[in-house]
């Protein structure tokens, strides 16, 4: 995700409130802050305070607009100066956070389609899992198909959530997981694009993947967003745009 140093007026106090370890790099964190409204799918910027200065990056919010706590789910980087932090917060700990969220990846700039599908590698699942515990995406599209993508099966969390969007949703919802260096016997092995070009996406979902019929949200690692992407490209989709309205949506905040 983008970098940057910014100053403490931009950000208001928030206190830690959970932390939740996935893996030894994967946590969830949640934080109760004052937050203005903001949209399913968007992102929020936490930071802590080093050397005088406040280190902050974008993390999505997992929770719909309506829940709280705040929550974020992110990966530990070795040479990460804020995240090696955040994964060592305590309840009650202090957090900073944007007060405003950013992002345009919301239903409300997808236009209507039969399928919706929501394309993500680990921590991307987040903005995902907000758009679906919220009404919109089911009262708009005929089913959604959410991917995750990850390396090994221990990186597919809100296992949780998803169980609970399926058992309300049932046929409207599907949970394709991806696991690119274990055999399993419920995942399929390799990556987002290749599975696309051979049918193994399609195939396990049970919907076709066409541009007529389908809105493809994209996030997560820039090499899957951008191998998806061509891929799909290559099949007649294009990215969607305000003034000229297509079948690709991408979250650009890496």
């Amino acid at each position: 995700m983008s970098s940057g140093v910014s100053s403490a007026r931009k950000f208001v106090e928030g206190r830690v409130v959970g932390l939740r370890p996935w893996t030894a790099d994967l946590f969830s964190i949640q934080v109760e802050a004052a937050v203005k409204p903001f949209r399913a799918g968007q992102f929020g910027r936490l930071a802590l305070p080093h050397d005088g200065e406040m280190i902050a990056r974008p993390y999505s919010f997992v929770n719909t607009p309506s829940e709280r706590p705040l929550e974020f789910h992110f990966i530990v980087l070795r040479d990460g100066p804020l995240t090696q932090r955040l994964a060592n917060l305590k309840p009650g700990d202090a957090i900073w956070i944007a007060p405003q969220a950013s992002g345009l990846m919301t239903l409300a700039d997808i236009p209507a389609a039969d399928y919706l599908w929501l394309l993500s590698t680990v921590t991307a699942i987040g903005p995902f899992l907000s758009i679906c515990k919220t009404d919109e995406p089911w009262q708009r599209f005929k089913k959604v198909v959410l991917v995750h993508a990850v390396r090994y099966t221990s990186e597919l969390a809100y296992q949780d959530i998803i169980r609970a969007i399926a058992a309300v949703r049932g046929k409207q919802f599907v949970c394709v997981p991806f696991v690119s260096r274990e055999d399993t016997d419920f995942a399929i092995r390799g990556r987002v694009p290749q599975a696309i070009e051979d049918g193994r996406l399609a195939a396990h979902a049970g919907v076709s993947l066409v541009a007529a019929s389908s809105q493809v949200v994209i996030c997560g690692n820039p090499e899957m967003v951008k191998d998806t992407r061509h891929v799909l490209e290559a099949r007649g989709f294009k990215k969607n745009r305000c003034s000229d309205p297509g079948q690709i949506t991408v979250e650009a905040y890496w």
